[in-house]
């Protein structure tokens, strides 16, 4: 894998699943399934797309696109993000954040393990009250 900021988030292309015994929530109940899936897209933009069945077995989806090089672009948050940002920190980190007005309001950071086999996923939310509710989650590579 090369240290390039252009290539380091290659490690985390693919599909992910979520392993549900390893979801530690302080906001909301740990989803019961679920997966995530990296791409680059033609353009030079990575897609997330995740996909999840909530703790009472509904099915959700959600997706965004943002442009690997930590500079905000906007987003179609409404009231909750009007700006994105993702940022390759190192082969093995990719953050993004969410932004509103300005303000830093949520934040999530990707780390893959020593194999690039499992990747934890850290989400957390600034709150007004300068409370930061974090869910830590791991997905195992599935392709």
């Amino acid at each position: 894998m090369s240290d390039k900021p252009d290539l380091l988030w290659q490690g985390f292309l693919g599909l992910w699943v979520l392993d549900p015994e390893s979801c530690q929530y302080e906001q909301g109940d740990p989803p019961r399934a679920g997966s995530y899936r990296i791409e680059e897209t033609p353009d030079g933009r990575l897609s997330f797309h995740m996909e999840w069945v909530d703790a009472t077995g509904e099915e959700h989806k959600a997706s965004f696109t943002g442009t690997p090089n930590g500079e905000p672009e906007p987003f179609a948050g409404g009231d909750l993000a009007d700006s994105l940002s993702v940022t390759p920190v190192s082969a093995r980190e990719l953050n993004s954040a969410a932004f509103y007005k300005g303000q830093e309001r949520m934040i999530a950071s990707r780390q893959l393990d020593d194999t690039g086999g499992a990747m934890r996923l850290i989400q957390a939310v600034l709150l007004p009250d300068g409370t930061k509710p974090t869910n830590i989650s791991i997905y195992v590579r599935a392709q």
